[in-house]
């Protein structure tokens, strides 16, 4: 800390006039340090009192972050986390796949990469190619300029760029979720600005679709509305229409001028196939309509940390399409400027070079195989078992996620005596599991449903 300044008064029988002047202003800068040193020390955000955001209270973790962190806490050798949804291992190890690593070689390998900021809408390779894997190569609507893409911060920020540009520039405010959805999806559109309704989805009687009351509750939205549908893989359901379903769903919300808002997290990663995965969106664009479709590259190249992602909007135009990524800029712009350089350049090394390519197929069709395979033991063993109730549903439903049909009690059961952790209406990640775990998941099941209140 510098040494006060210390100023000597002049006296004030000096006949002086410019003394006089002098001897005023030191009375002024000392009267003016003392005001000072008052005013700090009376500051809300200085060292002494309360801090200024004592009033907060304590905000509940996120119900699936937080069940990771319960299972943290566990010392038990025993302990099994089914609710964080990230593929692992047989090992029960997280993974990078081989493609990924060979390409990030490469990467650092490259004297002329640099680290300058991208262009708002980030690295334009990725772009195209993005569109062209959800779309296909040969979309007319991509061969026509009527796609706009742009990378964003994986799927959650495609989901937030798109919320957002619907509440600035859409003429209506209700977007439709299914019942139920990813846990994040209500919170991302209500705070990108719109009004969030829900439709029939899931059946628990079934533990499958509740196609008529899908139908029923899309049939009846206002005119115009927008309507959130997951491309493949139903987040935390693991429930999908049928070809024939989804059919009956496009013509519906095409002749009710709905517009489809797709959330593509898991293209690849449920069946094994990229163009079977994207074929609900693809039947969307083949109409002519507009939509929107946010895709994530976290589970299907395992970039979680990466947070790799495109918002790709079909439009009837490329006029239109020109002018709503202009927009699209103005909505990014000051949510975080443009996007990260490293994750986007991995996928676009990926996806425009054929070995490449066809390397990453190989890799990810094994990780969906496993899961697939995941479900098929899970089931063999409580059928091995004799638990009471039909556990097709296991086996039915498609991609990370399982809805067992378990109830919170049956759930806590399972954490208390079996140090089982899952989210509390009973959603389970397949990729969690593994040849060694599975006979534990089965006994603890078996011990719910037969012993828990």
């Amino acid at each position: 800390m510098r040494p006060p300044v210390i100023f000597q008064t002049i006296p004030f029988f000096s006949s002086s006039s410019s003394d006089r002047r002098l001897n005023t202003l030191a009375k002024h800068f000392l009267q003016t340090e003392s005001e000072n040193n008052q005013n700090m020390s009376a500051s809300p955000t200085s060292s002494h009192g309360d801090s200024v955001f004592a009033h907060l209270v304590r905000a509940p973790e996120d119900p699936i972050l937080g069940v990771t962190l319960a299972y943290n806490k566990d010392p038990s050798p025993v302990k099994l986390n089914l609710g964080v949804g990230a593929y692992r291992t047989e090992e029960g190890k997280p993974l990078v796949l081989n493609v990924v690593r060979r390409v990030e070689r490469q990467l650092v390998s490259n004297p002329a990469r640099n680290k300058e900021y991208l262009p708002i809408t980030g690295v334009a390779d990725f772009n195209k190619l993005s569109a062209q894997l959800i779309f296909g190569a040969d979309s007319p609507a991509i061969q026509e300029s009527r796609v706009t893409t742009v990378q964003c911060l994986s799927g959650t920020g495609s989901l937030r760029v798109g919320g957002e540009f619907l509440a600035k520039h859409y003429h209506q405010r209700n977007i439709y979720l299914p019942q139920p959805t990813w846990g994040n999806h209500p919170k991302v559109f209500t705070l990108a600005g719109l009004t969030v309704q829900t439709y029939r989805y899931y059946a628990p009687a079934t533990r499958g679709l509740d196609f008529q009351g899908l139908m029923e509750d899309l049939g009846a939205v206002p005119s115009g509305s927008v309507i959130m549908l997951h491309a493949c893989a139903h987040n935390p359901t693991g429930v999908d229409p049928t070809p024939e379903q989804w059919e009956e769903i496009r013509k519906l919300i095409r002749s009710k001028a709905l517009l489809p808002f797709f959330d593509s997290a898991y293209q690849g990663f449920a069946s094994g196939s990229l163009d079977k995965d994207a074929q609900p969106v693809r039947s969307f664009v083949a109409d002519g309509g507009e939509l929107l479709v946010a895709q994530s590259y976290a589970k299907n190249m395992g970039l979680y940390g990466e947070r790799v992602g495109a918002l790709s909007i079909v439009c009837k135009s490329a006029d239109v399409a020109s002018k709503v990524e202009s927009q699209l800029k103005l909505v990014i712009r000051p949510m975080y400027s443009n996007p990260p350089i490293h994750g986007a350049t991995i996928v676009a090394a990926v996806l425009k070079d054929s070995d490449l390519f066809n390397e990453w197929t190989i890799e990810l069709k094994e990780m969906a195989d496993r899961i697939i395979s995941m479900r098929q033991q899970l089931f063999d063993a409580l059928h091995a078992r004799g638990t009471p109730g039909d556990w097709s549903h296991i086996i039915k439903q498609i991609g990370m996620f399982t809805f067992t049909g378990l109830n919170s009690e049956q759930v806590s059961f399972m954490t208390r005596e079996y140090h089982i952790y899952m989210t509390s209406d009973g959603r389970i990640s397949m990729a969690g599991l593994s040849s060694k775990t599975v006979p534990h998941l089965a006994d603890a099941i078996h011990a719910a449903v037969t012993k828990a209140v």
